[in-house]
């Protein structure tokens, strides 16, 4: 067993041959270039660890930092401009003309087909001489001609000869003509009747006028053409009249209409007035019939101690204070003459201001001379875009009351009288005539004076520009808004505005669906709502937020936070995996040696 237990052991080990070899690998170790132990990994653990969570906590950071933006529809926001840019709005108008009286040899349907294609001729003579502006229907019309062989039709007898009979002979072709239409359908009418007396043309309170007197064919159709170019579709304006882009409606299609009796200096008379009696009468008419072109609201209040600003001179052949023309700018005295005062006039609401102005004993009567010499016969003037001014000179100059001043009370008949110079203010303003006259080619028409102050199809023509006008606004409000956010990538968009953009592209599309099938009031409503709502967007008080910085600024702001630290862990672990590689090199250096031996 002993004998077997050293043979498997083997021959002894050389103790010195050993020595012989770790003394060697001892003299080749060099410190600087080799190491015995493995190098660790918890230093590079622990740094690449630090540097992970920096770049785990970037989008964090970024989703903390975000800005909401609600979806705009910017595609129907540049499709909505484009079609209003090139369409340019041209309603549709179904014009029609009877003719009564006129002796044909030829068949009624064939001279009526004759009569047809000379007014289209005539439209389209008068087309290429004006400029077709938004709002009208110059290249958009339908004509329709009827012959009729006497006046029995309208039953006419005995009114055509008075000429006080105009109102009475409107209500007729009314109730003739409006009986002959298909429901729901507007055409406009001029009725040419050939009689034996001077000619004359009158344009009544609904959508048709009237031609009577000795005219030919050809005259007559010049009359009709004329009637349906200048007036039905263009509202009778004429040159320097004021520009129908010159709407005084608000953003928000609200208009304050602010009435003001103004006495110049109370120790010398005081006036007042029944407003109240006055709205209910005179301003609540107008309203109800401007419903679908603006919201409008009315206010009003008596002011004392408000002198002119301009100054006014004697003239002797008048026996009167005259101002002029010259003097109308330096008229408004701003800083005593407190009208705006109204709290209802909030936001993006229009006032128009109408001043009935009582001047002073000092310059009583005040009198406006035009630059002709002549005196005004309204003694007042017009600001576009502002409101009107009226002198009211009292009864008697010289009937001044000292230290204790009688209080008088504006008379009825004054009242009218004033209120019919600021319809025709009102009127001028809104880009119609201030008058019941306008003279054309063909003659002077006469206009018919509707108890609301506007005939029908002048509030046609109001509803069809400021449709044009809400509807070329709401398109350049929501471009220059679609701009903007596509600019400032960082800007807060909130629901709100989406809804309302959203809302108003609805209320356009509408706008111009009524406007094509010519629904007029309509389509002046759903462009007022359109017009509102975009500027309701644009003006949000969520865009004037200071939190739309650009992700240049973002940079900018948090860097000097982050970067200095962010810095120092990246060398850090950039120089802790430079030191592992090279503790490991040394190790495997060394592990070589070892095997060398």
């Amino acid at each position: 067993m002993a004998a077997e237990i050293s043979e498997a052991t083997g021959p002894p080990k050389d103790d010195s041959q050993t020595d012989e070899r770790s003394s060697a690998i001892v003299s080749d170790y060099n410190a600087d270039t080799m190491r015995k132990t493995k190098p660790g990994l918890k230093r590079l653990i622990l740094t690449l660890t630090v540097l992970l969570s920096f770049f785990l906590g970037a989008p964090f950071l970024m989703k903390s930092i975000e800005i909401y933006r609600s979806a705009l529809p910017f595609r129907e926001i540049d499709t909505l401009a484009n079609e209003i840019g090139l369409t340019s709005l041209l309603f549709p108008c179904q014009f029609r003309a009877v003719f009564v009286g006129f002796d044909h040899q030829t068949h009624a349907e064939f001279q009526a087909e004759k009569l047809e294609l000379s007014i289209t001729d005539k439209l389209k003579t008068f087309n290429a001489i004006n400029d077709v502006e938004c709002g009208t229907c110059l290249k958009n019309y339908n004509v329709s001609v009827t012959v009729e062989p006497d006046f029995s039709v309208f039953g006419l007898d005995g009114y055509l000869e008075d000429d006080d009979n105009d109102d009475t002979v409107d209500e007729l072709l009314e109730s003739v003509l409006v009986s002959s239409l298909d429901s729901g359908r507007q055409i406009y009418t001029v009725v040419v009747m050939k009689k034996d007396k001077e000619t004359k043309a009158v344009i009544g309170k609904h959508r048709h006028g009237w031609v009577i007197g000795r005219v030919s064919e050809v005259e007559a159709v010049h009359w009709v053409a004329e009637t349906f170019v200048k007036i039905f579709d263009n509202g009778g304006k004429e040159e320097g009249s004021i520009h129908g882009e010159f709407m005084p409606v608000g953003a928000d299609g609200r208009l304050i209409l602010s009435f003001n009796l103004l006495n110049s200096d109370p120790s010398d008379w005081i006036f007042d007035w029944d407003f109240q009696k006055i709205d209910e009468i005179l301003v609540a008419p107008i309203i109800e019939a401007l419903q679908p072109v603006a919201n409008i609201s009315v206010e009003s209040q008596v002011l004392y101690h408000t002198p002119k600003s301009s100054f006014s001179h004697w003239d002797n052949k008048l026996s009167s204070f005259v101002f002029g023309t010259k003097d109308l700018p330096f008229f408004v005295n701003s800083n005593e003459w407190h009208l705006d005062t109204s709290i209802a006039a909030g936001g993006r609401s229009k006032i128009l201001q109408f001043v009935v102005y009582i001047p002073s004993a000092k310059e009583c009567p005040l009198l406006l001379m035009l630059p002709n010499g002549d005196i005004s016969e309204t003694n007042g003037y017009i600001s576009p875009m502002w409101g009107g001014v009226i002198v009211l000179n009292p009864p008697s100059c010289s009937n001044s009351g000292g230290r204790h001043p009688f209080r008088h009370t504006i008379s009825s008949q004054d009242i009218r009288n004033v209120f019919e110079v600021f319809m025709g203010q009102f009127r001028q303003l809104l880009g119609l005539k201030s008058d019941n006259l306008y003279v054309g080619r063909s003659g002077s028409f006469k206009f018919l004076t509707s108890e609301r102050g506007f005939a029908e199809w002048e509030l046609d023509v109001l509803s069809r520009r400021h449709t044009c006008f809400n509807l070329l606004s709401c398109a350049r409000t929501l471009g220059s808004l679609s701009r903007l956010v596509q600019s400032l990538p960082r800007m807060i968009i909130m629901d709100e505005i989406g809804k309302q953009v959203k809302l108003s592209l609805e209320a356009a599309k509408l706008a111009q669906n009524n406007a094509s099938l010519g629904i007029y009031e309509a389509s002046a409503v759903t462009s007022r709502l359109a017009r509102a709502l975009a500027e309701d967007a644009f003006f949000h008080p969520s865009i004037m937020s200071v939190s739309y910085y650009s992700f240049e600024h973002c940079f900018a702001v948090y860097s000097p936070f982050f970067m200095p630290v962010s810095l120092h862990v990246v060398l850090a672990a950039v120089r802790e995996w430079r030191r592992y590689k090279q503790e490991k090199k040394k190790y495997l250096a060394w592990k070589a040696k070892e095997k060398a031996f």
